[in-house]
């Protein structure tokens, strides 16, 4: 399978390396297309794919071609690639706030075949959560297979498309409030006399093994919590001060502001 991508920035060159590390596809079956040299440079020296500044011959080497360019600019790419496109193609987009409904408007007459996705950041690091759409000219089978590439960074997992903006203020925006979490347990770790790169450690492994904990064990994140939480112990008063100062609804809020804004884009 040839695969292709248009824009070799950070997120395609974590996928690239994911296909790459998964035995989906060689490095002589990928190409990538960017405007800029520096990107083609560093993804052609890392992952060893062919790169080039045309986003025609990208369409035309590959059956299955990943959009991933920023949404600012995908109306323009789409623009220029179209009447190079091909029945049997398959397009990707990662576009955030951009719908199926609006990817097929700007090919026009052209019946696209297209998955939307919704990755995060982690994915870089091989642990990225991906959402997964296809529109309707898409076979289950295309769809699995999409999956399967997504699964080489990360999770992956469909899901219906009306939930994209929940899906961005719960898994694609959340790195952002996670990382402000970690920061924030290693500063008081510093005020209480750990150095800081020590401090970033602990936080990130207790962040990196509770996940996991959530994750491997299946259990309610309430009923591992309670396991930590020992009758007039430390755990619980600190738990007493985050509920005190609004943790849960601070969370809460931050989530739900950030659906509402992706809604409106």
């Amino acid at each position: 399978m040839k695969i292709g991508f248009i824009g070799c920035g950070n997120m395609a060159g974590a996928i690239i390396r994911g296909i790459l590390a998964a035995g989906a596809a060689a490095p002589e079956d990928i190409i990538g297309a960017d405007l800029s040299a520096a990107a083609r440079d560093k993804v052609r020296e890392e992952c060893g794919i062919r790169v080039t500044d045309d986003n025609t011959e990208v369409v035309r080497s590959a059956q299955t071609v990943f959009l991933t360019v920023k949404p600012q600019f995908l109306e323009d790419v789409i623009f220029g690639i179209r009447d190079a496109a091909a029945p049997d193609q398959l397009f990707v987009s990662i576009a955030a706030g951009r719908s199926i409904d609006w990817i097929e408007e700007r090919f026009g007459t052209y019946p696209v075949r297209l998955v939307r996705l919704m990755p995060n950041t982690p994915a870089l690091v091989g642990a990225g959560m991906t959402a997964v759409c296809a529109n309707g000219r898409v076979t289950p089978e295309e769809t699995g297979m999409v999956c399967g590439l997504c699964g080489a960074f990360g999770k992956a997992e469909q899901v219906s498309e009306h939930l994209f903006d929940v899906v961005t203020a719960v898994s694609g925006s959340s790195p952002a409030y996670v990382f402000m979490f970690i920061e924030a347990m290693a500063d008081a770790a510093v005020q209480g006399g750990m150095p800081r790169a020590m401090a970033y450690k602990f936080a990130s492994q207790a962040v990196l093994g509770s996940a996991k904990m959530v994750l491997d064990t299946g259990k309610h994140p309430g009923e591992l919590k309670d396991m930590v939480t020992s009758p007039a112990g430390t755990t619980i008063e600190a738990v007493r001060v985050l509920e005190e100062k609004g943790f849960r609804s601070a969370v809460f809020e931050c989530v739900k502001a950030c659906a509402e804004k992706s809604a409106s884009l």
